[in-house]
């Protein structure tokens, strides 16, 4: 039976600020908030579970001679197609350059030229060399690394590893605390009161049948705060990566766009290059317009391969190492054969709606990182944007709680949580396919009215017989995408409608939805297929 474990030196009394979540936007907000006790909940080891270990192409910030702030701004608006919140953007991109420092300064090894400078390439929609990255691909797991180090290192802050966070306290006023469970084998349900909750717990991949997200990334944040009435912004809005491996693997390895930066092409299985007579920018296009490219070539009939030989050729392995390593455990050799590839779910723009400082909508709740949705992706995120935006918010969300509590207060002990009713139960592996296939095909790449209403029926039959408090947060995270699609009657970023395909003037905006506004969408039963 797992117990509750915590820094073994000095563990605190009680909770003054909890941060679910031990990724990227969890560990920095927690060492940003340093000396102030902070607990942080995590469903699996410190840096395990987490998308941001396995990010591959780094952290866009604009720091290179002859880019800018504005520039930077342009490219994420003109990506985010229309709907990206321009004033929060700019603190964002303004804000890159310190982040990359504080990264720096907690011993994150990025690239450097031979003068010593920051190493920055190009992706996708970026019209200047602006990612910083690790040894090629591996940005993501080596800032997790060093974040763990150094917050294993921080005395202020402790965790509570292999607990996942199932509900959050209201009791009819602000969110005063979490209510956790050990992540594997049941247990007890326990109460950790706070003055403020961080979430930070990251997307919905495993809402999908292929994702390139862990495990854990199942929409359980976003769900257990629209459950609580947190205004969820813009969850229609899924961005699927064009070029996971076709390698029957859960989740699915990424082809990083940085090989597509560097001249990897894309090809189908007569070996013809079809992205461009689609973009002017072929295979460098936005993610979604490669993604469903890509999805159109599969879904008659071909199969589509990352062509890397004459770009990337025998130093492959040096320059792509992560990538390198996935094709060689698929029998596969990158430097000299064609890479087969797919779209996967990789990101959610939307999440639950925060302002500059990450305030929810709920007193006493904060969010940052991919659950949150501040608006500076829009409709379809900027390639790096992601890890950019989840160290600048939490360091707002730092800052924010700081001044506003400046003395912690009195901390309450965690309690067992008793009398609620609620007994421990884990989805079916069945229940958990057929969502995971009805969102892959209905609230996918491409989608319609009659499947999104067959995507809600069946979160309708799934939640009726449900008695896991986990698997009601990620069905509520599914009803709240599946929803919110279905009223955006246009296609836009990483939404697209086969039966709206085209923008809309009046849906040149945000979307925002409560779980009360979901579930109350009044949809026909669908027709018999």
């Amino acid at each position: 039976m797992h117990t509750l474990t915590q820094r073994e030196s000095d563990p605190p009394a009680g909770y003054d600020v909890v941060i679910i979540g031990g990724g990227l936007a969890g560990l920095f907000c927690a060492l940003r908030m340093a000396p102030r006790s902070v607990t942080v909940i995590s469903a699996a080891p410190l840096g395990e579970g987490a998308s941001s270990s396995w990010a591959q192409g780094g952290i866009a910030a604009a720091m290179s001679t002859g880019d800018s702030i504005d520039k930077h701004l342009a490219d994420t608006a003109a990506a985010g197609d229309g709907i990206v919140d321009e004033k929060i953007a700019r603190l964002m991109v303004s804000d890159a350059p310190d982040r990359i420092y504080d990264l720096l300064d907690y011993g994150v090894p990025f690239d450097r030229d031979l003068a010593g400078h920051l190493a920055a390439s190009r992706e996708a929609a970026h019209s200047e060399r602006r990612i910083v990255h690790v040894s090629g691909d591996m940005a993501g797991a080596a800032i997790m690394a060093a974040l763990v180090t150094a917050v294993r290192k921080t005395p202020s802050i402790h965790f509570i590893e292999n607990y996942v966070a199932e509900e959050l306290v209201r009791d009819g006023g602000p969110v005063g605390g979490v209510i956790a469970r050990p992540a594997e084998g049941g247990g007890d349900r326990r109460r950790f009161p706070a003055s403020a909750v961080v979430m930070a717990t990251g997307g919905v991949g495993h809402l999908y049948a292929v994702t390139t997200n862990p495990r854990e990334a199942d929409g359980d944040g976003l769900g257990m705060a629209a459950r609580a009435g947190a205004v969820i912004a813009d969850a229609e809005f899924v961005q699927f990566h064009p070029t996971a491996l076709d390698v029957d693997r859960d989740p699915a390895p990424l082809a990083t766009e940085a090989l597509r930066g560097e001249g990897a092409t894309l090809v189908n299985q007569d070996g013809e290059r079809f992205m461009q007579a689609i973009h002017a920018d072929a295979e460098l296009a936005p993610r979604d317009i490669v993604a469903r490219a890509i999805h159109r070539q599969r879904a008659g009939g071909g199969t589509v391969y990352l062509d890397c030989h004459a770009a990337i050729g025998a130093s492959f392995a040096d320059r792509f190492p992560t990538v390198h390593r996935s094709c060689r455990k698929a029998g596969i050799d990158p430097a000299e054969e064609l890479i087969p590839v797919a779209p996967a779910e990789h990101y959610h723009m939307g999440g639950i709606l925060t302002d500059a400082a990450g305030r929810s909508t709920l007193d006493g709740l904060w969010a940052c990182g991919e659950v949150a949705s501040t608006g500076v992706h829009g409709a379809n995120r900027l390639a790096s944007n992601s890890l950019l935006e989840a160290v600048a918010f939490a360091a707002r969300i730092a800052t924010d709680i700081v001044e506003r509590y400046p003395i912690a207060r009195r901390p309450v002990a965690a309690a067992p949580e008793t009398g609620t009713g609620v007994e421990f139960a884990e989805p079916g592996a069945d229940e958990v396919r057929r969502l995971r296939a009805t969102m892959a095909r209905h609230v996918g790449v491409e989608r319609d009215r009659q499947g999104l209403i067959q995507a809600l029926h069946t979160v309708d039959e799934l939640e009726r017989d449900c008695r896991s408090p986990r698997f009601l947060n990620t069905l509520a995270a599914a009803r709240m995408i599946a929803a919110a699609a279905l009223a955006r009657e246009e296609s836009r970023g990483g939404h697209y409608r086969t039966d709206h395909p085209d923008h809309m003037r009046a849906w040149a905006r945000r979307s925002y939805l409560t779980l009360p506004e979901a579930t109350r969408v009044m949809a026909p039963q669908p027709e018999p297929a």
